[in-house]
């Protein structure tokens, strides 16, 4: 195994188990019956903008999985480019999504943005939530850069 093909497939892995952890706390906070990630619950007012929080957060392990499956495909990215590239765009896309989220929860985690909610009750669960998140973006976008780089 190359080098650059040995580091998009650890790199892909990484990317796939942070999307598997996004899942897995997707699927709690729903049987939770609760909106919001873990360490940061939603604010009270957030439960009235969602009619059913048991389907909107299995939504959310869905695209979860789908995050999972996108990454992974980078590792032996498809050759035809009716599927190679929008494999890409949405690639892209995901680490972009991934990456706000983190930055907005870290904002509100420090206090920055008050608007986002307050801050975290419980700022160590709080903090392993971003650094998932962080090394989630981190490993997604070094799978992406490789795929991109061999062809």
């Amino acid at each position: 195994m190359s080098g650059t093909r040995g580091t998009r497939l650890v790199a892909a892995l990484a990317a796939s188990l942070g999307a598997l952890a996004y899942t897995v706390s997707k699927v709690d906070l729903a049987r939770a019956g609760e909106l919001g990630m873990p360490g940061f619950p939603a604010p009270a007012d957030a439960y009235a903008a969602v009619a059913d929080v048991e389907t909107a957060q299995l939504a959310n392990a869905g695209l979860g999985l789908l995050m999972a499956v996108v990454a992974l495909l980078l590792v032996r990215l498809p050759r035809p480019r009716l599927v190679r590239w929008p494999l890409l765009v949405v690639s892209w896309a995901g680490i972009a999504m991934v990456a706000a989220g983190v930055i907005g929860f870290g904002a509100r985690a420090a206090g920055l943005a008050p608007g986002l909610g307050p801050t975290p009750p419980h700022m160590l669960t709080a903090v392993a939530a971003l650094l998932v998140g962080a090394v989630w973006a981190t490993a997604w976008a070094v799978a992406a850069v490789s795929a991109v780089r061999e062809r």
